[in-house]
Protein backbone atom coordinates (compact mmCIF):
# COMPACT_ATOMS: atom_id res chain seq x y z
CA UNK A 1 0.00 0.00 0.00
CA UNK A 2 1.58 3.34 -1.04
CA UNK A 3 2.36 5.94 1.58
CA UNK A 4 0.19 9.01 1.96
CA UNK A 5 1.93 11.90 3.64
CA UNK A 6 -0.12 14.68 5.25
CA UNK A 7 1.99 17.84 5.62
CA UNK A 8 0.38 20.60 7.69
CA UNK A 9 1.90 23.99 6.98
CA UNK A 10 2.95 22.48 3.66
CA UNK A 11 2.84 25.80 1.78
CA UNK A 12 5.29 27.43 4.17
CA UNK A 13 9.08 27.52 4.11
CA UNK A 14 10.10 24.17 5.59
CA UNK A 15 6.81 22.53 4.64
CA UNK A 16 7.08 23.29 0.93
CA UNK A 17 10.69 22.09 0.85
CA UNK A 18 9.54 18.87 2.53
CA UNK A 19 6.73 18.40 0.00
CA UNK A 20 9.22 18.71 -2.89
CA UNK A 21 11.57 16.21 -1.23
CA UNK A 22 8.81 13.66 -0.57
CA UNK A 23 7.59 13.78 -4.16
CA UNK A 24 11.14 13.47 -5.49
CA UNK A 25 12.31 10.64 -3.22
CA UNK A 26 9.16 8.55 -2.75
CA UNK A 27 7.81 7.85 -6.23
CA UNK A 28 4.96 5.66 -4.99
CA UNK A 29 3.72 8.21 -2.44
CA UNK A 30 1.15 10.97 -2.52
CA UNK A 31 1.26 14.17 -0.49
CA UNK A 32 -1.61 16.12 1.03
CA UNK A 33 -0.72 19.76 1.66
CA UNK A 34 -2.86 21.22 4.45
CA UNK A 35 -2.34 24.96 4.96
CA UNK A 36 -4.39 27.97 6.06
CA UNK A 37 -2.41 30.23 3.69
CA UNK A 38 -1.77 32.91 6.27
CA UNK A 39 0.84 35.55 5.44
CA UNK A 40 3.75 33.05 5.31
CA UNK A 41 1.93 30.29 3.42
CA UNK A 42 2.31 30.63 -0.32
CA UNK A 43 1.06 28.27 -3.03
CA UNK A 44 3.67 29.76 -5.37
CA UNK A 45 6.09 27.52 -3.47
CA UNK A 46 4.25 24.48 -4.84
CA UNK A 47 2.89 25.62 -8.18
CA UNK A 48 4.90 23.02 -10.09
CA UNK A 49 3.75 20.02 -8.04
CA UNK A 50 0.13 20.43 -6.89
CA UNK A 51 -1.63 18.40 -9.56
CA UNK A 52 -4.58 16.73 -7.82
CA UNK A 53 -2.98 13.35 -8.49
CA UNK A 54 0.17 12.82 -6.42
CA UNK A 55 -0.11 16.15 -4.62
CA UNK A 56 -3.38 17.55 -3.28
CA UNK A 57 -4.09 20.83 -1.51
CA UNK A 58 -6.53 21.40 1.36
CA UNK A 59 -6.98 24.95 2.56
CA UNK A 60 -7.63 24.89 6.27
CA UNK A 61 -6.60 25.73 9.82
CA UNK A 62 -5.23 22.93 12.00
CA UNK A 63 -7.55 24.22 14.71
CA UNK A 64 -10.58 23.28 12.58
CA UNK A 65 -11.25 19.82 14.02
CA UNK A 66 -14.05 19.01 11.59
CA UNK A 67 -11.97 19.77 8.49
CA UNK A 68 -8.90 18.01 9.91
CA UNK A 69 -10.99 14.92 10.66
CA UNK A 70 -12.53 15.05 7.18
CA UNK A 71 -9.04 15.29 5.66
CA UNK A 72 -7.87 12.24 7.62
CA UNK A 73 -10.94 10.26 6.60
CA UNK A 74 -10.78 11.19 2.93
CA UNK A 75 -7.04 10.84 2.30
CA UNK A 76 -6.11 8.13 4.83
CA UNK A 77 -2.57 9.35 5.64
CA UNK A 78 0.05 6.92 6.88
CA UNK A 79 2.37 9.70 8.12
CA UNK A 80 1.53 13.16 9.45
CA UNK A 81 4.21 15.85 9.44
CA UNK A 82 2.89 18.63 11.68
CA UNK A 83 4.71 21.78 10.57
CA UNK A 84 1.81 24.25 10.77
CA UNK A 85 2.85 26.95 13.22
CA UNK A 86 3.32 30.60 13.90
CA UNK A 87 7.10 30.73 13.91
CA UNK A 88 8.54 34.25 14.10
CA UNK A 89 9.84 35.30 17.52
CA UNK A 90 9.41 39.02 16.83
CA UNK A 91 5.76 38.56 15.87
CA UNK A 92 5.18 36.57 19.06
CA UNK A 93 6.40 39.51 21.12
CA UNK A 94 3.89 41.85 19.47
CA UNK A 95 0.99 39.37 19.35
CA UNK A 96 1.33 36.18 21.42
CA UNK A 97 -2.34 35.15 21.18
CA UNK A 98 -2.02 33.81 17.63
CA UNK A 99 0.92 31.66 18.73
CA UNK A 100 -1.06 30.06 21.53
CA UNK A 101 -4.04 29.49 19.23
CA UNK A 102 -2.11 27.87 16.39
CA UNK A 103 0.85 26.23 18.11
CA UNK A 104 -0.91 24.95 21.24
CA UNK A 105 -4.63 24.65 20.48
CA UNK A 106 -4.01 23.72 16.85
CA UNK A 107 -1.60 20.95 17.81
CA UNK A 108 -4.14 19.67 20.34
CA UNK A 109 -6.81 19.49 17.65
CA UNK A 110 -4.43 17.65 15.31
CA UNK A 111 -3.60 15.12 18.02
CA UNK A 112 -7.25 14.52 18.82
CA UNK A 113 -8.10 14.04 15.16
CA UNK A 114 -5.16 11.67 14.71
CA UNK A 115 -6.18 9.69 17.79
CA UNK A 116 -9.72 9.24 16.46
CA UNK A 117 -8.42 8.34 13.00
CA UNK A 118 -6.03 5.67 14.26
CA UNK A 119 -8.96 3.88 15.92
CA UNK A 120 -10.44 3.30 12.46
CA UNK A 121 -7.35 1.53 11.09
CA UNK A 122 -6.68 -2.19 10.92
CA UNK A 123 -3.77 -3.58 12.93
CA UNK A 124 -1.21 -3.35 10.13
CA UNK A 125 -2.00 0.27 9.26
CA UNK A 126 -2.23 1.26 12.90
CA UNK A 127 1.21 -0.21 13.51
CA UNK A 128 2.66 1.75 10.56
CA UNK A 129 1.02 5.11 11.33
CA UNK A 130 3.28 7.96 12.52
CA UNK A 131 2.61 11.52 13.76
CA UNK A 132 5.80 13.59 13.52
CA UNK A 133 5.66 16.94 15.30
CA UNK A 134 8.24 19.44 14.06
CA UNK A 135 9.56 21.76 16.77
CA UNK A 136 12.49 24.02 17.55
CA UNK A 137 15.62 24.12 19.68
CA UNK A 138 14.32 27.37 21.16
CA UNK A 139 12.23 25.37 23.66
CA UNK A 140 15.43 24.69 25.59
CA UNK A 141 16.10 28.35 26.36
CA UNK A 142 19.53 29.96 26.11
CA UNK A 143 22.99 28.45 26.36
CA UNK A 144 26.09 30.13 27.69
CA UNK A 145 29.30 30.27 25.68
CA UNK A 146 29.70 26.50 26.01
CA UNK A 147 27.50 23.40 26.04
CA UNK A 148 24.95 21.83 23.69
CA UNK A 149 21.22 21.13 23.73
CA UNK A 150 20.47 17.42 24.11
CA UNK A 151 17.15 15.63 24.07
CA UNK A 152 17.39 15.47 27.87
CA UNK A 153 17.95 19.23 28.30
CA UNK A 154 15.17 20.71 30.48
CA UNK A 155 12.77 23.03 28.71
CA UNK A 156 13.19 26.73 29.54
CA UNK A 157 11.52 28.79 26.77
CA UNK A 158 12.09 32.53 26.87
CA UNK A 159 9.74 33.96 24.23
CA UNK A 160 6.01 33.56 23.61
CA UNK A 161 6.91 31.67 20.44
CA UNK A 162 9.18 29.15 22.13
CA UNK A 163 6.77 28.79 25.07
CA UNK A 164 3.94 27.89 22.69
CA UNK A 165 6.12 25.34 20.91
CA UNK A 166 7.19 23.86 24.26
CA UNK A 167 3.55 23.44 25.25
CA UNK A 168 2.84 21.67 21.97
CA UNK A 169 5.83 19.37 22.45
CA UNK A 170 4.52 18.35 25.87
CA UNK A 171 1.09 17.59 24.43
CA UNK A 172 2.64 15.40 21.74
CA UNK A 173 4.64 13.49 24.34
CA UNK A 174 1.57 13.08 26.56
CA UNK A 175 -0.54 11.69 23.71
CA UNK A 176 2.02 8.96 23.19
CA UNK A 177 2.35 8.04 26.84
CA UNK A 178 -1.35 8.36 27.69
CA UNK A 179 -3.09 7.15 24.53
CA UNK A 180 -0.38 5.20 22.73
CA UNK A 181 -0.47 7.49 19.69
CA UNK A 182 2.75 6.77 17.73
CA UNK A 183 4.21 10.26 17.90
CA UNK A 184 7.71 11.54 17.21
CA UNK A 185 9.16 14.99 17.89
CA UNK A 186 12.08 16.76 16.25
CA UNK A 187 13.72 19.88 17.65
CA UNK A 188 15.73 21.62 14.95
CA UNK A 189 18.16 24.51 14.79
CA UNK A 190 17.80 27.58 12.55
CA UNK A 191 16.87 26.76 8.96
CA UNK A 192 17.81 28.69 5.83
CA UNK A 193 17.30 28.10 2.12
CA UNK A 194 14.75 28.54 -0.71
CA UNK A 195 11.21 29.80 -0.10
CA UNK A 196 11.90 31.36 3.32
CA UNK A 197 9.47 34.20 3.98
CA UNK A 198 11.35 37.52 4.09
CA UNK A 199 10.77 38.30 7.74
CA UNK A 200 13.70 36.10 8.79
CA UNK A 201 17.29 37.27 8.90
CA UNK A 202 18.80 35.80 5.74
CA UNK A 203 16.12 36.74 3.17
CA UNK A 204 15.77 40.19 4.76
CA UNK A 205 19.50 40.76 4.35
CA UNK A 206 19.52 39.50 0.76
CA UNK A 207 16.56 41.60 -0.38
CA UNK A 208 17.58 44.74 1.52
CA UNK A 209 21.12 44.49 0.15
CA UNK A 210 19.93 44.24 -3.45
CA UNK A 211 17.88 47.41 -2.91
CA UNK A 212 20.72 49.25 -1.18
CA UNK A 213 18.83 49.38 2.12
CA UNK A 214 20.37 49.01 5.60
CA UNK A 215 21.06 45.47 6.80
CA UNK A 216 19.74 45.36 10.38
CA UNK A 217 21.81 43.43 12.93
CA UNK A 218 20.32 43.13 16.42
CA UNK A 219 22.48 44.40 19.28
CA UNK A 220 26.16 43.83 18.59
CA UNK A 221 25.55 40.77 16.39
CA UNK A 222 27.15 38.34 18.84
CA UNK A 223 24.14 36.05 19.39
CA UNK A 224 24.94 32.53 18.19
CA UNK A 225 22.75 30.03 16.36
CA UNK A 226 23.37 26.61 14.83
CA UNK A 227 22.39 26.85 11.15
CA UNK A 228 21.10 24.05 8.92
CA UNK A 229 20.20 24.04 5.23
CA UNK A 230 16.46 23.37 4.88
CA UNK A 231 16.97 20.43 2.53
CA UNK A 232 19.06 18.65 5.15
CA UNK A 233 16.37 19.26 7.77
CA UNK A 234 13.69 17.83 5.48
CA UNK A 235 15.79 14.75 4.82
CA UNK A 236 16.08 14.27 8.57
CA UNK A 237 12.30 14.53 8.96
CA UNK A 238 11.69 11.84 6.37
CA UNK A 239 14.25 9.51 7.93
CA UNK A 240 12.90 10.05 11.46
CA UNK A 241 9.36 9.31 10.22
CA UNK A 242 10.56 6.07 8.64
CA UNK A 243 13.06 4.84 11.26
CA UNK A 244 12.41 6.75 14.47
CA UNK A 245 11.06 5.06 17.57
CA UNK A 246 7.56 6.27 18.60
CA UNK A 247 7.58 8.37 21.73
CA UNK A 248 11.12 9.61 21.08
CA UNK A 249 12.56 13.08 20.46
CA UNK A 250 15.40 13.71 18.01
CA UNK A 251 17.46 16.90 17.90
CA UNK A 252 18.39 17.98 14.37
CA UNK A 253 21.39 20.24 13.82
CA UNK A 254 24.33 20.69 11.48
CA UNK A 255 27.03 21.79 13.99
CA UNK A 256 27.38 25.05 12.06
CA UNK A 257 27.41 27.69 14.79
CA UNK A 258 27.62 31.28 13.61
CA UNK A 259 27.06 34.66 15.21
CA UNK A 260 24.43 36.87 13.62
CA UNK A 261 27.18 39.13 12.30
CA UNK A 262 29.01 36.16 10.75
CA UNK A 263 25.80 35.11 8.99
CA UNK A 264 25.24 38.60 7.62
CA UNK A 265 28.86 38.72 6.45
CA UNK A 266 28.38 35.36 4.69
CA UNK A 267 25.28 36.65 2.88
CA UNK A 268 27.11 39.82 1.83
CA UNK A 269 30.08 37.82 0.60
CA UNK A 270 27.80 35.55 -1.43
CA UNK A 271 26.13 38.57 -3.00
CA UNK A 272 29.53 40.18 -3.68
CA UNK A 273 30.46 37.02 -5.62
CA UNK A 274 27.21 36.46 -7.51
CA UNK A 275 25.80 39.99 -7.92
CA UNK A 276 28.55 42.56 -7.23
CA UNK A 277 27.26 45.78 -5.71
CA UNK A 278 29.08 47.93 -8.28
CA UNK A 279 27.07 46.29 -11.07
CA UNK A 280 23.69 47.24 -9.62
CA UNK A 281 22.15 50.70 -9.86
CA UNK A 282 20.98 50.79 -6.23
CA UNK A 283 24.42 49.89 -4.87
CA UNK A 284 26.84 51.10 -7.54
CA UNK A 285 28.80 53.27 -5.09
CA UNK A 286 29.51 50.41 -2.70
CA UNK A 287 32.64 48.29 -2.68
CA UNK A 288 30.85 45.55 -0.74
CA UNK A 289 27.37 44.91 0.58
CA UNK A 290 28.94 44.76 4.05
CA UNK A 291 28.95 48.57 3.99
CA UNK A 292 25.15 48.47 4.45
CA UNK A 293 25.30 46.73 7.85
CA UNK A 294 23.56 48.72 10.58
CA UNK A 295 23.38 47.70 14.25
CA UNK A 296 19.90 48.21 15.70
CA UNK A 297 18.20 47.88 19.07
CA UNK A 298 18.27 44.30 20.30
CA UNK A 299 15.25 42.03 20.56
CA UNK A 300 13.69 41.92 24.06
CA UNK A 301 14.88 38.80 25.88
CA UNK A 302 17.18 37.81 23.02
CA UNK A 303 18.70 34.37 23.82
CA UNK A 304 22.49 34.37 23.68
CA UNK A 305 23.23 31.04 22.04
CA UNK A 306 21.64 27.85 20.71
CA UNK A 307 23.66 24.78 19.71
CA UNK A 308 22.52 21.22 19.01
CA UNK A 309 24.01 17.89 19.97
CA UNK A 310 22.75 15.69 17.12
CA UNK A 311 24.47 12.48 18.27
CA UNK A 312 21.18 10.63 18.82
CA UNK A 313 19.88 11.09 15.28
CA UNK A 314 23.32 10.23 13.90
CA UNK A 315 23.55 7.00 15.88
CA UNK A 316 19.94 5.78 15.86
CA UNK A 317 18.72 7.01 12.47
CA UNK A 318 21.95 7.35 10.49
CA UNK A 319 21.14 10.86 9.28
CA UNK A 320 23.86 13.48 8.81
CA UNK A 321 23.70 16.84 7.01
CA UNK A 322 25.01 16.87 3.46
CA UNK A 323 25.40 20.63 3.03
CA UNK A 324 28.12 22.78 4.60
CA UNK A 325 27.17 26.28 5.71
CA UNK A 326 29.34 27.86 3.01
CA UNK A 327 27.81 25.74 0.24
CA UNK A 328 24.28 26.12 1.55
CA UNK A 329 24.56 29.88 1.88
CA UNK A 330 25.80 30.29 -1.68
CA UNK A 331 22.92 28.10 -2.92
CA UNK A 332 20.47 30.21 -0.92
CA UNK A 333 21.77 33.53 -2.22
CA UNK A 334 21.66 32.18 -5.78
CA UNK A 335 18.06 30.99 -5.31
CA UNK A 336 16.90 34.46 -4.22
CA UNK A 337 18.76 36.07 -7.11
CA UNK A 338 17.15 33.64 -9.55
CA UNK A 339 13.65 34.00 -8.05
CA UNK A 340 13.16 37.73 -7.68
CA UNK A 341 9.68 37.47 -9.21
CA UNK A 342 8.72 35.27 -6.22
CA UNK A 343 10.12 37.93 -3.90
CA UNK A 344 8.18 40.67 -5.66
CA UNK A 345 4.94 38.73 -5.34
CA UNK A 346 5.56 38.43 -1.60
CA UNK A 347 6.05 42.20 -1.43
CA UNK A 348 2.90 42.77 -3.48
CA UNK A 349 1.04 40.90 -0.73
CA UNK A 350 1.74 43.80 1.61
CA UNK A 351 4.82 42.65 3.55
CA UNK A 352 7.56 45.29 3.51
CA UNK A 353 10.19 43.76 5.84
CA UNK A 354 9.30 46.18 8.63
CA UNK A 355 10.88 45.64 12.05
CA UNK A 356 8.69 43.93 14.64
CA UNK A 357 9.07 42.70 18.19
CA UNK A 358 10.20 45.90 19.91
CA UNK A 359 7.32 46.07 22.37
CA UNK A 360 8.21 45.65 26.04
Amino acid sequence: MPNVYLVTGGAGFIGSNLVHLLLEQRADASVIVYDALTYAGNLDNLEAVIDGKRCHFVKGDIGDRELVAETFARHQPSVVFNLAAESHVDRSIDGPAAFVETNVVGTFEMLEAARDFVKTLDDERREAFRFLHVSTDEVYGSLGREGLFRETTPYAPNSPYSASKAAADHLVRAYHHTYGLPTLTTNCSNNYGPYQFPEKLIPVVILNALEGKPLPVYGDGSNVRDWIFVGDHCQALLEVAERGKPGQTYNVGAAEERTTLQVVHAVCDGLDELAPARDREATSKLGSYRELIEFVKDRPGHDLRYAIDAAKIHEEIGWRPAQSFAEGMLRTVKWYLDNQDWCRRIADGGYRRDRQGLER
